[in-house]
């Protein structure tokens, strides 16, 4: 066969991915994303409604200008936290897979949204370089048991210099791993546990002081 003829007739990383999409949706490119970065993403089946419902209770929605989501995979948290989100307020979501931060960017339209390919290590620069100063919440479904080392420690701490004041960091995890790591920047941490959830998942939310800088 002419190689030629052969690299033409190969589908596209582009035009793979649009297939995907259309065939599968949401679940389609969260399989995917699993399958190629499986250390990456923390389940193989996106958080129920009551996992998202339970954890951003919380969260003070009228005083809330900037959300940030650490991997957000396709979104399941998305778009129930742009329902709530104010009107003049922003969601900043970011992922290190590009499969997932295309499709979210390709999929949520609205202008309060976007969605970064980066490290949430970074959400310092992240945040500032899109014209925020402080988050006043952070959610993340990261898998930090399976992290590679000194990324959690990197992250917590970048997480907590980042938020306002009074704001939050809130984990989802099918561990207690993370509650260590939040207890070296956050004095006031909370735990809930949901059962229905495909794994049942516990359920941080680390307070930074309100007079803390």
């Amino acid at each position: 066969m002419n190689n030629s003829n052969s690299i033409a007739a190969a589908p596209s990383r582009d035009s793979l991915q649009r297939r995907t999409a259309r065939l599968f949706g949401q679940w389609g490119v969260f399989l995917r994303g699993f399958i190629e970065h499986p250390k990456m993403v923390g389940s193989i089946i996106p958080s129920s409604r009551f996992t998202i419902d339970k954890m951003l209770a919380p969260v003070d929605w009228p005083n809330c200008q900037l959300f940030v989501e650490y991997g957000p995979g396709v979104g399941t948290f998305c778009l129930p936290v742009l329902d709530r989100l104010p009107a003049d307020g922003a969601m900043i979501a970011i992922d290190t897979n590009p499969l997932y931060v295309d499709f979210l960017n390709q999929h949520i339209h609205d202008p309060r949204f976007t969605a970064v390919l980066g490290s949430a290590e970074h959400v310092e620069r992240i945040v500032r370089d899109h014209g925020h100063e402080r988050a006043d919440y952070i959610v993340s479904g990261l898998p930090f048991s399976t992290l590679p080392e000194g990324v959690g420690p990197a992250i917590m701490a970048a997480t907590h210099r980042i938020l306002r004041p009074g704001g939050a960091f809130m984990a989802y995890q099918f561990t207690a791993a993370v509650r260590d790591l939040m207890a070296r920047e956050f004095d006031d941490i909370e735990s809930d546990y949901e059962f229905w959830n495909v794994l049942p998942c516990k359920l941080f939310w680390g307070w930074k002081d309100g007079a803390e800088g």
